[in-house]
């Protein structure tokens, strides 16, 4: 019951934004439940991570890193040369800038697994890049506007330190202690991420319902552009470098899928909330758009399978 309401989290998130659209009274009040409600989205994903899953890095540094690398250089320069060539306006450029510069969204990882990726690699990926972005999300968000719109350098490091690197820290721990005991709910965490992020999500739409009858399709096709861009680049050079089918399928769902909750939370907290709009645009869309590719992908055969009956064609059966 709770996986499916999971995997339905793209509909949810469509329902609650039109309601919300429609009755922005009843959430606008709201958003100062979103930092918390996002540090306790961190909290499960913490929860739901051990060692092994940071020991995976060791087998596979190379392709760890070339992600992580990705995830930083080409999002944020997607969301610039985006933002120019449509002229986005100044407050939403900081917004989409923002939004570029966070790591890899915790919905990657079930998106990968429908995808017939490879989910270890994709849960080291996403808690690399997590860990590693309280210095590569402030640093980054002000290099590319920090000569536009002033940017808190430090106040942005600690609220990433906040948001998410103490509730990841904290879940690990709660993980490690207890173990066993929690086998029996870990289910439950993944649900409770995604009814915070339909939450968060309803309550952006809410705040800024005037600004989105008035810039709603600008920002949704600068959204498309990002997202689309992202998941064919990490591909495409996946590809390039000649690494597997299923690496090339995990890099792509990791680049192309960001913490939107995060970018949401950090315009809040130091812009305004007009900036937290790509964000949410940004977390309806992009697990769409991820449900479908990812819909795409399983109807064809496993990566491994498509090597050994190439093989076996060539007449090397033993390979």
């Amino acid at each position: 019951m709770l996986k499916k309401f999971t995997a339905f989290f793209p509909l949810w998130a469509v329902l609650l934004s039109a309601i919300a659209y429609i009755f922005p009274a009843h959430f606008a009040p709201y958003q100062g439940l979103i930092v918390p409600f996002l540090s306790l989205i961190m909290l499960g994903m913490g929860i739901t991570l051990s060692a092994n899953n940071f020991l995976a890095v060791l087998k596979k540094p190379s392709v760890v890193l070339l992600g992580t690398l990705l995830q930083y250089t080409l999002m944020p320069f997607i969301a610039w040369i985006i933002c120019l060539t449509l002229g986005i306006p100044t407050e939403l450029m900081v917004g989409f800038i923002l939004l570029g510069c966070c790591p890899g969204g915790t919905a990657s990882n079930v998106i990968c697994y429908l995808a017939k990726g490879d989910v270890a690699l994709s849960i080291v990926l996403t808690t690399v890049s997590t860990l590693v972005a309280f210095l590569a999300t402030p640093f980054l968000t002000w290099a590319y506007i920090g000569q536009t719109v002033p940017v808190d350098i430090i106040g942005m490091l600690l609220s990433v330190v906040k948001i998410v690197l103490v509730p990841v820290v904290f879940g690990l721990l709660i993980n490690h202690m207890l173990g066993n005991r929690i086998e029996k709910i870990r289910d439950v965490f993944p649900a409770i991420s995604a009814f915070l992020i339909v939450i968060i999500i309803a309550v952006i739409i809410g705040v800024n319902k005037a600004s989105l009858e008035q810039i709603g399709p600008l920002v949704l096709l600068a959204v498309i552009l990002h997202n689309g861009l992202g998941l064919a680049g990490g591909y495409g050079l996946a590809k390039a470098l000649k690494l597997s089918e299923k690496e090339a399928r995990t890099l792509a769902i990791e680049v192309g899928m960001q913490n939107s909750g995060l970018s949401v939370a950090l315009s809040i907290k130091h812009f305004t909330a007009v900036a937290a709009l790509p964000g949410a645009i940004f977390s309806i869309w992009h697990n769409l758009s991820g449900a479908f590719l990812a819909g795409h992908w399983a109807k064809e055969k496993e990566p491994s399978l498509q090597k050994k009956e190439s093989l076996k064609i060539k007449g090397n059966p033993n390979e």
